[in-house]
């Protein structure tokens, strides 16, 4: 029976993904404590610490499908212990020898933590080909729409003219430093610990370091210089990093969301078939996917706040900071997958109006290439008297429902100095739109090393 949104079978997929669900289900957090323990017992046998024949043993029992978690459960909730109800059901699934090397000189919370370093490298890699699924969608619409002109919005109202391909690559430039993020935290983020109780390694005896190093080279993972048991920043940096890439994400979510409004109807999401938008209101084609982003970013951020608290340990580790780890981390996790999925599917569906934009541009009806009259029209009078001018004009016109052309043609100076083409020619928006091309360009070009690599 499902009781979150992770696991109710209706709402699941709006918050997660089949793939981030698998890595953080219950099996395969035991999966991953096994993992360690079977690089544990490899490496010290190589070291000569415990028998070959044991760690052989071992190394064939340490599996996920050797733990009965019911049974498992049963047994954390009577022992009050997180770790050692699995530890016994490894060690009675080998001989009797074999069992008394298990999880020998560990403590429990390097099997957790590392196991969590274990899962959450899964979850990068699925983060590495979204992140790029989602930089893909956002450089093919800045490409196709690099002169498509709209109205740019400052403070919700209409300003000046952009292209929505200018739009999509201040996204895409967003989105490529993200990536250099997940790219640059992997050597702090993926290293286990392999310490004991308080982190001086002395229940691993005087080759502790070789033991460290030869776990760690089995699982694929970095080699810390010192415990980092009571030291949580690896797991903060990282949630914050998903934190960044949720922000961003439902950005685009929310404005995609705003872009539909029946008012504006510059974009609509894919329409699938029987999709329904209303059970009263049979016509509604809703921006469902587009609302569910920062809905779900929101989410990601209030998870994220929780691996804050956990950075404050007490002494040389304790379980108050540490177990909210568990409950958001995989949250996190979860969310940060399903937001960059649902990104992905959204802008890959996405249909752009482009009649719609430029009729959007037209209701100020010239008023919005004021800025680019002013600074033209000042280069002749100067800038102040071209304000003046200009306000006046406006004002008159904005009374009178005049064209902003219009206006400037009924004002005795402006028309003065300034000619009808001249006029029309300034209020053109396609004469207005700075370095938006040459923009997209750059960021395109910069874009296509991290998204084909």
């Amino acid at each position: 029976m499902g009781i979150s949104v992770f696991d109710m079978q209706a709402l699941q997929h709006n918050w997660s993904t089949d793939e981030t669900r698998a890595i953080f289900d219950e099996t395969m957090r035991v999966q991953k404590w096994m993992e360690v323990e079977a690089a544990l017992a490899t490496a010290q046998a190589r070291l000569g610490i415990i028998p070959q024949a044991a760690a052989d043993d071992i190394v064939a029992h340490a599996k996920g499908s050797t733990i009965d978690i019911p049974k498992m459960a049963a047994e954390i909730r009577r022992v009050k212990h997180a770790l050692v109800p699995a530890i016994k059901q490894l060690q009675a699934a080998c001989t009797p020898e074999a069992g008394q090397w298990v999880h020998y000189g560990a403590t429990t919370q390097d099997v957790i933590d590392t196991g969590m370093v274990l899962q959450v490298r899964d979850c990068h890699a699925l983060f590495l080909r979204d992140i790029k699924a989602v930089g893909r969608e956002l450089a093919r619409l800045a490409r196709e729409h690099r002169d498509t002109i709209m109205a740019g919005r400052t403070h919700g109202v209409l300003a000046l003219p952009i292209t929505f391909g200018h739009k999509c690559a201040i996204w895409l430039d967003e989105i490529g430093r993200h990536h250099q993020r997940l790219r640059e935290c992997e050597p702090r983020l993926f290293v286990g610990e392999l310490v004991g109780a308080v982190g001086t390694q002395a229940s691993l005896g005087p080759m502790a370091r070789q033991v460290e190093e030869g776990t760690m080279a089995v699982l694929g993972l970095g080699v810390p210089d010192i415990s980092w048991a009571p030291a949580r920043d690896r797991f903060a940096e990282y949630l914050s990093i998903l934190n960044m890439i949720g922000g961003t994400i439902g950005k685009i979510g929310n404005e995609l969301f705003n872009m539909q409004r029946n008012e504006f109807a510059e974009v609509e999401e894919g329409f699938t078939e029987g999709k329904l938008g209303s059970s009263t209101m049979p016509h509604k084609r809703n921006p469902v996917f587009a609302e569910n982003l920062p809905c779900v970013a929101r989410g990601l951020r209030a998870s994220a706040g929780l691996m804050m608290e956990a950075m404050v340990a007490e002494g040389e580790r304790d379980g108050i900071g540490w177990k909210t780890e568990w409950k958001a981390v995989p949250e996190c996790c979860l969310m940060a997958g399903a937001l960059l999925f649902q990104c992905a599917s959204l802008l890959k569906g996405l249909r752009v109006d482009k009649a719609r934009m430029m009729e959007n541009l037209d209701r100020m009806r010239g008023y919005l290439l004021s800025e680019r009259v002013m600074l033209e029209l000042g280069e002749k009078v100067g800038k102040q008297n071209a304000h003046e001018w200009i306000y006046e004009a406006s004002m008159h016109g904005l009374e009178n429902r005049l064209d902003f052309a219009d206006a400037m043609r009924r004002h005795p100076e402006i028309s003065k100095v300034s000619t009808d083409a001249e006029i029309t020619g300034m209020t053109d928006p396609r004469g207005y739109l700075g370095e938006a091309g040459a923009s997209v360009d750059r960021v395109l070009a910069r874009s296509a090393a991290w998204l084909e690599g």
